[in-house]
């Protein structure tokens, strides 16, 4: 089974730039999505494509497939996810022995920047970057998904984001 082990935070600085070793422009669009799978479809400089099948969350890991197909095929399925669809750029960023990447998103999400590291284990160290600030791992508005149905970028202190004991 494929596995995607990943930690995903908010970007705080521009400090990433300076070791960004290339980007890609991204256009994702969500076919289905719900709590025990997510179907999406991705072309990468509007070269390549593939489908992916992501399972659900489970900590910080969930299977994930993923297929090549024609790019053909792909802006077809880009025209059927519609709405839902995302554009943003990803940067790779190598850092402490890992790459991370960078989204910079745009259209409705214009503004918003995550950093992302896959990684080997749930357990594996990660030497953050001074970059790199609150975690969102966890944080179901910012996963793409969720992203895809929002009309902007999450609010930190939505209310749904405020512990109601401590207000």
């Amino acid at each position: 089974m494929g596995r995607e082990i990943e930690r995903k935070f908010l970007v705080v600085s521009d400090g990433w730039r300076a070791e960004a070793t290339g980007s890609a422009l991204l256009r994702q669009g969500y076919l289905s999505s719900n709590a025990k799978a997510t179907v999406r479809v991705r072309t990468k400089d509007d070269e390549r494509a593939v489908l992916t099948l992501k399972g659900a969350t489970q900590g910080i890991s969930r299977a994930e497939y993923e297929y090549e197909i024609p790019i053909v095929d792909a802006r077809e399925l880009l025209g059927m996810a519609e709405p839902h669809v995302i554009e943003k750029r990803r940067y790779r960023v190598p850092h402490a022995g890992l790459i991370w990447e960078v989204d910079v998103f745009s259209g409705r999400h214009a503004g918003l920047i995550l950093a992302e590291v896959e990684l080997i284990d749930e357990r594996q160290a990660v030497v953050l970057p001074e970059w790199v600030g609150t975690e969102v791992s966890h944080d179901d508005r910012y996963n793409n998904a969720s992203l895809s149905r929002a009309d902007g970028i999450p609010d930190a202190m939505a209310p749904e984001a405020v512990d109601p004991d401590v207000a």
